[in-house]
Order: structure tokens, then C-alpha cells, then sequence
């Protein structure tokens, strides 16, 4: 009977901890990136872990496969945007809180340039774009637009680096579509 009960005991504990993921010890307001880095990514639908954690209002914004090793999830948490760098292991490598970003701001991923010549590199960026905000995109607009914020993954370490926006603008058509006016 006592080997039943401690095969009991373990069994429980075991399976709570097969549910936790990298959310449950997260809380609005808290350090997300502090939270979340060094945290096993779960495989598992989206929604199964979206309906586990409404507390933080968590909602897939989608992903971007980086390399064969690397994947980019955005989240948004609490209200805010979070770009989520998980490697081939499924450990979250880094944490980009990604500004606000709008029909005047929008946020951008892709081809950029600095100074006229092309950066080999994606770009995700917010770009300033108060004079034209009224304006209706087209995918082919190759118009460019200074980047107000920027960042590249440096691939090696699994890391968003930070750039120098001097001299940086990027295309209309890389802008992400929830920027876009209808």
C-alpha cells in the first residue's frame, strides 16, 4: 500500500509538471525577457496554451522561421509586443520587447538600406511615417522610409542586436500588414 501511495505521489507531482511551459511563472508587469530566456518553448497548439494563460491576455502573432535552427515567435503579452528567438532545442534564446508600432510608425521586417547601399541582413524595424499615413500600400511600393527603431538577429549567438538607424530606410512594401490602411 505504501509503494501504491508513493507511486501515487509520484505520478502527481510528475504530471504537474508536464504542463507547466515557459508562461507559468510570468506576470504582467514583471520582466518578460528576464522571465521567459533560458525557458523550454512547449510544442503545442496555440491555442491549448493561449486559453492556459488569459491572465496575461497571451495571443500568437505569428512566427518566422530565422534558420534550420532558429525560429522567431510574436507574441503579444500583457498588451505588449514580445519577438521570441527559440532554437533547435526549443529553448528561448532571447527576448526583443518590440515598440508600439501603427499606420505612422509601422513595423517592418526585411530588406533595408543604410546610406544607399543595401544591408545583407533582415531588418525588423519601426519606420517613421507621419507624413504619409494616410496613404494606401501597395506590396510593390518600393518608397523608404527612416527607421525611428532597428534590430538584426545575430544568428551565431541567437541574439536581436540593436543598429545604429543612421542613414537606415526601408521599403513600404516590408511594412507588416496590421500597419496598413485598409
Amino acid at each position: 500500500m505504501k509503494a501504491l501511495l508513493m507511486l501515487l505521489g509520484i505520478l502527481v507531482l510528475t504530471c504537474g509538471k508536464a504542463s507547466a511551459d515557459e508562461f507559468d511563472a510570468l506576470r504582467c508587469g514583471a520582466d518578460v525577457p528576464g522571465a521567459l530566456i533560458g525557458k523550454h518553448s512547449r510544442n503545442e497548439k496555440v491555442v491549448v496554451t493561449e486559453a492556459r494563460h488569459r491572465d496575461l491576455a497571451l495571443k500568437d502573432l505569428g512566427a518566422d522561421i530565422i534558420t534550420d535552427e532558429i525560429n522567431m515567435i510574436d507574441w503579444s503579452i500583457c498588451g505588449a509586443e514580445y519577438y521570441v528567438l527559440v532554437d533547435q532545442h526549443d529553448i528561448i534564446r532571447d527576448v526583443l520587447a518590440f515598440p508600439n508600432h501603427s499606420r505612422a510608425a509601422p513595423a517592418s521586417s526585411g530588406d533595408c538600406q543604410r546610406n544607399g547601399q543595401e544591408m545583407k541582413e533582415i531588418i525588423y524595424s519601426v519606420l517613421d511615417n507621419k507624413t504619409g499615413s494616410d496613404r494606401k500600400y501597395d506590396q510593390n511600393d518600393k518608397t523608404l522610409l527612416p527607421a525611428l527603431w532597428a534590430w538584426k538577429i545575430d544568428v551565431k549567438r541567437v541574439k536581436f542586436v540593436k543598429l545604429d538607424i543612421a542613414g537606415m530606410l526601408c521599403p513600404l512594401s516590408a511594412i507588416d500588414p496590421v500597419d496598413r490602411v485598409p
